[in-house]
């Protein structure tokens, strides 16, 4: 008798523990649930801001030139010169410390929805070197791993475990809280005031040129580097035109760096031009075009902006002015 009485404890207890860890998962799945709910509508609420121009970038924008890249693409191409010129609608799609694995997934995003006729991807220097903060950064991603299957595969380069991660439903947002609530204020849009996606920076650099004396080679990410040719390729199936181009540095070198190098090659090989403006006479000679030695500024970015098309009209015969010629090329 005792031993059976010590027995229904023993099962009893077990069963109460069983219970209460159930009723502990229920509460946590609930809660998270509920919280990554409501951090998801006010993330998507947003109608400003660097997370609302993604959002933007991957499920709304029509244009028919989008350019790519990290914060050099936000703040080097005018999207008011370009309409101009070639008479067609620009969306600037670039986003501040972000890399290739970003900007394919935008250029996924968008070519699920429909084909652009002009992709532009501004291309840095050490845009295949090896570093950890290049997967870091595709967290800015992980809010859309639900809504875009299409890019499921990249946010999944972030991590071994991303998958598990985002199993829960606070985890995409969990560093971001702050941002989507200022993101949901008027004062985002003062602060974040774009013109179709570019950022003009108006500050002008007072310093002197930098001198670039590293090394040729580094080691390279064999991943970026598949990505990179997945992107031209993408481009080329769908009938995108393709330009890739590295934009001007207030930066003195004289050697070419190892990403350009590879990044022209591959460009070559298939058929993209690759336009290397990282020491154009015209722009390195003046700093007042630059806000620091990485960016343009408003007007740098004038001036760029009008001697890229110049470069990219030769590219298709004669200059055009209008949309008709252009879907001709």
């Amino acid at each position: 008798m005792a031993d059976y009485l010590v027995g229904k404890i023993k099962r009893n207890t077990y069963l109460l523990f069983l219970f209460k860890m159930v009723a502990l998962f229920a509460i946590v799945f609930t809660l998270d649930y509920s919280i990554g709910n409501i951090l998801s509508f006010f993330y998507f609420k947003q109608d400003s801001g660097m997370q609302y121009r993604t959002t933007y970038s991957l499920e709304k924008t029509t244009a028919d030139i989008i350019i790519l890249g990290s914060s050099r693409a936000n703040h080097h191409y005018r999207p008011d010169i370009f309409e101009k010129r070639l008479n067609l609608s620009v969306y600037n799609a670039g986003r501040d410390a972000n890399y290739i694995f970003y900007h394919y997934a935008i250029l996924k995003g968008v070519l699920k929805r429909y084909t652009p006729k002009i992709i532009i991807l501004d291309f840095e220097h050490g845009e295949f070197s090896k570093t950890q903060l290049s997967y870091d950064r595709i967290s800015s991603l992980l809010p859309y791993y639900e809504r875009h299957p299409e890019i499921r595969s990249i946010i999944e380069l972030k991590s071994p475990y991303e998958r598990i991660k985002l199993l829960s439903s606070i985890y995409p947002y969990n560093s971001s809280i702050f941002s989507i609530a200022i993101g949901n204020t008027e004062l985002n849009k003062k602060k974040w005031l774009d013109i179709k996606g570019y950022l003009p920076l108006t500050k002008t650099w007072n310093g002197s040129i930098q001198i670039d004396s590293s090394s040729i080679e580094y080691a390279l990410d064999s991943t970026k580097v598949k990505v990179y040719e997945s992107f031209i390729q993408d481009c080329l199936i769908s009938k995108v035109k393709l330009y890739i181009v590295c934009s001007p540095y207030f930066i003195k070198s004289n050697q070419t760096d190892y990403s350009v190098t590879l990044g022209r090659d591959i460009a070559k090989r298939n058929y993209v031009k690759f336009f290397d403006f990282s020491k154009d006479s015209v722009l390195i000679n003046n700093p007042k075009l630059f806000a620091d030695i990485l960016h343009l500024n408003d007007e740098g970015a004038k001036v760029f902006s009008n001697i890229l098309l110049d470069s990219i009209g030769k590219t298709i015969g004669t200059y055009t002015k209008n949309k008709t010629n252009l879907e001709k090329n």
